[in-house]
């Protein structure tokens, strides 16, 4: 078991090892899901099996000591060497390849259900949802509002409450689905959505909104025209740059293009049914579904609400909308 233990061991830490190298594309949700099932499996061989067997052989030795103590103590013999207590410890004592699975079971098994049916972390790593959230921004996401999905499989279990306008939602990004990404939900099922000289329409109604005194972006060190906009009853900010045009250059080939007309004005798409059409709150810094298309409700992983933190900047943590 000692080899077989290594070498499940050294397969795990040489997927991370490449994973972080980018040697290969890594899941992980498929790898916290093979380490619940792993150490799992140890988990109840050590609690049905080794650790029983360690039992029986600790009270083998017990029962040995005593009759040993025993025929010295008719033989007059009441000195006897050794301590009993500390060898039976020994004995009872996890080996280090239980440790490193059995003894992480109840850890990992913790953090497996808490990320897949709770709330999940990430990390943001770009700029596209300037000002709602900035770079290096750590928030965490619902996973049940929408519904509960099985992990990995990403197949829904219950219905939840289907995504609303304004809505800040963590999705798989359609053409590398292997990749999280966050924008704002502006478009629902059935929807027209218009983005016409950076001004947004939804099905025919402009979308209220107001200006805002200029937003200052630290890391460009430039300021932008900012505007609060109302996307259902949600309120929020959002960037425009005056030296980026309307149009929408370098748009994919994506599905359901053909209800989707560009223009050197803008862009307006019709939202096929089951899917979203998203955008980032830095509307001319954002590679949203402008340019690769729809969400499939498929995709979906969960709401975002909440920076519970920010190294470079802690007053950042609090929730949003």
């Amino acid at each position: 078991m000692q080899a077989l233990t290594s070498a499940v061991l050294a397969a795990f830490a040489f997927y991370a090892g490449s994973w972080y190298l980018g040697l290969v594309e890594g899941n992980f949700a498929l790898l916290l899901f093979l380490a619940t099932v792993v150490t799992g499996a140890y988990w109840l061989a050590e609690r049905f099996y080794f650790l029983p067997q360690r039992q029986n052989t600790a009270a083998l030795l017990e029962a040995s000591d005593i009759k040993r103590r025993e025929d010295l103590g008719k033989m007059g013999i009441n000195q006897v060497d050794g301590n009993m207590a500390e060898a039976r410890n020994r004995i009872l004592m996890q080996p280090w390849w239980l440790d490193w699975t059995a003894g992480l079971f109840p850890v990992i098994i913790s953090v497996f259900f808490l990320r897949s049916f709770l709330v999940e972390p990430f990390k943001i790593p770009s700029g596209s949802m300037i000002p709602t959230l900035l770079v290096g921004d750590l928030i965490l996401v619902n996973k049940f509002t929408y519904g509960l999905r099985l992990p990995v499989l990403n197949a829904k279990i219950t219905e939840g409450t289907p995504p609303q306008r304004g809505d800040v939602m963590v999705f798989r990004y359609p053409p590398k689905p292997s990749l999280d990404y966050i924008k704002r939900v502006v478009g629902l099922p059935g929807d027209t959505v218009a983005y016409i000289n950076k001004r947004l329409t939804i099905n025919g109604q402009p979308v209220p909104t107001a200006t805002l005194p200029e937003f200052f972006d630290d890391d460009v060190m430039r300021y932008f025209k900012q505007f609060e906009e109302v996307l259902g009853d949600k309120k929020h900010k959002l960037l425009n740059d005056d030296e980026r045009p309307a149009f929408v250059p370098g748009a994919d080939n994506f599905a359901g293009r053909d209800g989707c007309l560009y223009s050197v004005e803008g862009v307006t798409c019709k939202v096929p049914q089951g899917h979203y059409f998203m955008m980032g709150d830095n509307r001319d810094n954002s590679l949203d579904s402008r340019y690769w298309g729809f969400v499939p409700e498929k995709n979906i992983v969960g709401r975002a609400f909440f920076v519970w933190m920010n190294f470079g900047n802690p007053k950042r943590i609090g929730a949003f909308d």
